[in-house]
């Protein structure tokens, strides 16, 4: 369990917030917006209305006190960039901010972000993939070249054994797990025979993933 401070209420942070929920971390909410503050109540271990673009409403928070602190204001970029820097400069661990342009995730990382999340742009990203070729269903990327790939098993895969696919030999990429009903994973070995209601976890860059299953 964490102790989290989340700071902006809209979508974007009321999503992050039923998660926190649901992972048992300790969260205080905070936005300027009573009615969003008393919306999250029953998701958060505190809430407070506040403006964090004061300095001494923020230092009331014991910012040095939270593991995380987010900040997912989208609306107003230039409050999210003096948030963040007076975060840091009370002490915040860890901050994660969201941007949505560049030019904001770059002056955010420059002014005390250790992180910065693009919601729009990722989404974008997964949309794209996913509702544009037929075997990936969903993906996380890692790093600007790996990713993990959830994909169906093609037609001429099934009824094979992993073993005999070799596709870590033949395409450099490593078959994590296979999952039965979008959810159970099954221990894979060489012997794992492949079914059409299966999907596969695979690890590898984009550009293997598309030779392999010629998307």
């Amino acid at each position: 369990m964490k102790s989290i401070l989340l700071i902006g209420l809209g979508f974007f942070g009321r999503s992050i917030a039923e998660k926190l929920n649901e992972l048992r971390h300790q969260v205080m909410a905070v936005d300027r917006d009573e009615a969003r503050v008393n919306e999250i109540l029953p998701l958060v271990t505190g809430a407070r209305i506040g403006d964090c673009t004061s300095q001494s409403f923020l230092r009331s928070l014991g910012i040095d006190n939270y593991d995380v602190c987010f900040v997912t204001i989208g609306e107003d970029f230039k409050s999210s960039l003096e948030t963040t820097l007076l975060l840091k400069r009370l002490g915040a661990r860890k901050v994660i901010s969201r941007a949505e342009q560049e030019i904001h995730r770059e002056l955010l990382l420059r002014n005390g972000a250790d992180e910065v999340i693009c919601p729009e742009k990722q989404l974008a990203s997964w949309a794209a993939l996913r509702y544009t070729t037929d075997h990936i269903l969903d993906f996380i990327a890692l790093d600007s070249e790996y990713s993990i790939y959830d994909l169906s098993v093609p037609e001429d895969w099934q009824g094979k054994t992993v073993g005999w696919l070799d596709i870590r030999k033949k395409h450099a990429l490593n078959l994590l797990a296979v999952r039965e009903n979008g959810s159970s994973a099954v221990a894979v070995t060489s012997d794992t025979v492949l079914r059409k209601n299966q999907t596969l976890l695979v690890l590898g860059k984009w550009k293997d993933v598309q030779k392999c299953f010629k998307i």
